[in-house]
């Protein structure tokens, strides 16, 4: 059975930092697409930054506009393990944040383009 689980979510001021990590049991996705996702009260479930697998795009990167220069992916394929590092939060970076992992080469930016869902982890910055 797969499962992905995240952690490290959690309450930090503005301008501060969190690293959450993703762990995948039951498959190795060393060469399939992960993906961070994060979903706002009231907004939809949006893109926050994926990497590919180095099979297939040489884990190419993509992140949304809004967190260029501030939240980096990796992955630990020898663990199985993504992370997303945020640094300089802001408040609207609020959101419960989910970790996905598709079977596609390329890096998708729609959640439905991806079929393993972690439950999430809540992030709030506040000020």
């Amino acid at each position: 059975q797969v499962q992905l689980v995240e952690s490290g979510g959690g309450l930090v001021q503005a301008g501060g930092s969190l690293r959450l990590s993703c762990a995948a049991s039951g498959r190795t996705f060393g060469s399939d697409v992960m993906a961070w996702f994060r979903q706002a009260p009231g907004k939809e479930r949006e893109f926050v930054a994926g990497i590919g697998g180095i099979d297939w795009s040489g884990g190419m990167i993509y992140y949304t506009d809004s967190v260029k220069g501030r939240f980096t992916i990796s992955r630990d394929n020898a663990k199985n393990t993504m992370y997303l590092q945020m640094n300089s939060l802001r408040l609207e970076d609020t959101a419960i944040y989910y970790c996905a992992a598709s079977l596609r080469h390329t890096v998708g930016f729609r959640s439905s383009e991806y079929g393993y869902w972690g439950p999430g982890t809540q992030v709030t910055v506040s000020s």
